[in-house]
């Protein structure tokens, strides 16, 4: 069973940065990426960045591209989102999560941790 747990989160005025760290209790060959997904009030999660573990090939959804860097760092079994640039459409709650190789669905998440941007 694998954690993750999120911090870095808080409160930022727009046009700052954060940087959001998930730590994961363990990863092994079976990680195959890990992600970021963020939840706005009244709005459906939505995918963020993901990062394949051994690899590290980043990918973005469009909303963030250019203002979001996603990394890994495999000796601490840790990742992270940096995001500058920050909007206040940008508030959410932000969750890391991983998923195995040959998974079709991410099984692991954090608890979740709050950013908000105020414009």
């Amino acid at each position: 069973q694998v954690q993750l747990v999120e911090s870095g989160g808080g409160l930022v005025q727009a046009g700052g940065s954060l940087r959001l760290s998930c730590t994961a209790s363990v990863t092994d060959l079976n990680t195959y990426a890990m992600a970021w997904f963020r939840q706005a009030p009244g709005k459906e999660r939505e995918f963020v960045a993901v990062i394949t573990w051994s690899g590290g090939r980043p990918s973005y959804a469009q909303s963030v591209k250019g203002r979001f860097s996603i990394s890994r760092d495999i000796a601490k079994n840790m990742g992270h989102l940096q995001m500058n640039s920050l909007k206040p459409e940008d508030t959410a709650v932000y969750y890391c999560a991983t998923r195995d190789v040959g998974a079709d669905t991410y099984a692991y998440w954090g608890q979740g941790t709050q950013v908000t941007v105020s414009s």
